[in-house]
């Protein structure tokens, strides 16, 4: 039986996957799924990164804005929400192109991967609550080494759940078993050595683009500085910014320099996929042709 074609781009932030995935999808009657964590929630646009309209150039993109930043959307949830897109994607005949940087939310969806429901433990968290972020870590590491390597390490409150699943299950399931129902094209976007400029510029124009205010504005509506100290990142630097403990210039230079840490540590986990075909975010020919042999 042919197994249904998908496409999958993947990258450090910064690298420009979105705009590449928009192009492949005219070309091909494709649409794109979203896979980011914080992209799916509503009011997370500039801080996020998320595609705006106009860039979209009219190509449906799905899993943008479909849960309450107040909530919890775990991959389980992606992964329920996403696989419905997805069947519904290739039954009218389209292309489904799966561009993120939330690699195990890919994984889970491309793979199948079952992520058990494990129910909280209120008193493992309380205990893991008193620790510090780098202490969290350590015992990730030494306790599931891939997900240590492919967790948000910046985000504690992923690092925490992490450590619970380990608690009850031994470990974090991943895709260790590179098969899948699909015929997948694993597209790898390498960046120059330029990509700590690159998150520079991209900061100071979201910055430009009203960043702190659309912060602000989450905070008017109720959410709370323990809940953007969750979503880590920008919002926890914008945070801690907006609390006055550190200045803008601080909290800057931090975002700049923890994406551009995150942004190396997710090629060192998606170097471990040996199924991705990798490319210089310049090579769009080498890519395209790449992409059409594909779908021949």
């Amino acid at each position: 039986m042919t197994k249904p074609k998908i496409i999958v781009i993947v990258g450090p932030t910064a690298s420009g996957k979105s705009d590449l995935a928009v192009e492949f999808a005219l070309t091909h009657k494709g649409e794109i799924i979203s896979a980011d964590s914080r992209q799916v929630y509503r009011g997370m646009n500039i801080g996020s990164g998320k595609i705006i309209k106009e860039e979209m150039k009219g190509v449906p993109h799905h899993m943008l804005d479909v849960a309450d930043p107040k909530d919890r959307y775990s991959v389980s949830d992606f992964k329920r929400d996403a696989e419905i897109v997805l069947k519904d994607i290739l039954n009218r005949n389209k292309l489904p192109i799966i561009v993120g940087g939330t690699f195990f939310y890919i994984d889970a969806l491309v793979y199948g991967i079952e992520i058990p429901a494990v129910p909280p433990n209120e008193d493992l968290r309380k205990e893991l609550e008193e620790k510090t972020l780098e202490e969290l870590l350590m015992m990730l590491d030494e306790k599931d080494p891939d997900r240590g390597e492919s967790v948000d390490r910046e985000n504690k409150r992923r690092v925490i759940r992490a450590l619970e699943i380990v608690s009850a299950l031994g470990s974090v399931p991943t895709a260790i078993v590179k098969d899948s129902s699909y015929d997948v094209l694993w597209i790898g976007i390498d960046t120059d050595n330029n990509l700590h400029d690159r998150i520079e510029k991209r900061l100071y124009k979201r910055m430009d683009g009203g960043m702190v205010e659309e912060v602000q504005k989450l905070i008017e509506s109720g959410l709370t500085y323990e809940r953007l100290e969750e979503l880590g990142l920008e919002y926890k630097y914008l945070s801690r910014y907006l609390k006055g403990e550190m200045t803008k210039e601080e909290m800057q230079s931090e975002i700049i320099n923890k994406s551009w840490q995150y942004s190396r540590r997710q090629l060192t986990w998606l170097r471990g996929n040996k199924n991705i075909n990798w490319f210089n975010v310049a090579e769009v020919e080498a890519i395209q042709g790449k992409v059409e042999n594909f779908l021949k």
